[in-house]
């Protein structure tokens, strides 16, 4: 019994990829932004960009997780724990991803969703690390943003695991 029970909290602990560590603490501002030409929260039109391309503009953290499909600790994400009302944002091209009301407590050590703009995201199978899972990108620039999984709550009983490095929050206190 002891046995499973270890077994079980291993595979728990990893199921959202490899565990990546920040290079150092987040602000909760992207600074990517600013120098980043494709970023924009307004146009949906699909972007071609080359890793190559992607990592001259990227931070690095923002890179490893985004474009290599790495994860951040558990419990250290500056949106892990944050709970403003506004819109989520993805941090690599600004394509619209989640808005604050479908945000819930989860637990699981990422910011967690139950809904998803549906025009912000796609899925790809992922079959990484022994387990099958559900991996969400961002629809606009194909960067990683976390996994989906069926134990969220009502009213989807989805639960979008996000990177907190993948998303940028833009409060409704802060729009024009």
């Amino acid at each position: 019994m002891k046995t499973i029970l270890i077994i079980l909290m291993s595979i728990s602990l990893q199921m959202c990829s490899q565990v990546h560590k920040p290079e150092k603490e987040k602000q909760m501002e992207n600074i990517t932004t600013n120098s980043n030409p494709y970023y924009s929260r307004t146009d949906r039109s699909k972007l071609t960009v080359s890793n190559e391309e992607w990592r001259k503009i990227l931070s690095p953290d923002l890179y490893a997780i985004a474009r290599e499909a790495a994860t951040e600790r558990p419990f250290t994400g500056k949106y892990n724990q944050f709970d403003e009302l506004g819109e989520y944002y993805c941090a690599v091209c600004g394509n619209h991803l989640f808005r604050s009301d479908s945000k819930f407590s989860s637990t699981c050590g990422w910011p967690s969703f139950f809904e998803a703009d549906k025009e912000g995201v796609a899925y790809n199978r992922d079959s990484s690390h022994g387990m099958e899972r559900i991996e969400v990108v961002c629809k606009r620039c194909d960067s990683h943003l976390g996994h989906v999984f069926n134990d969220g709550p009502a009213p989807t009983g989805m639960r979008y695991c996000m990177n907190s490095v993948s998303l940028e929050f833009v409060g409704d206190s802060e729009k024009k």
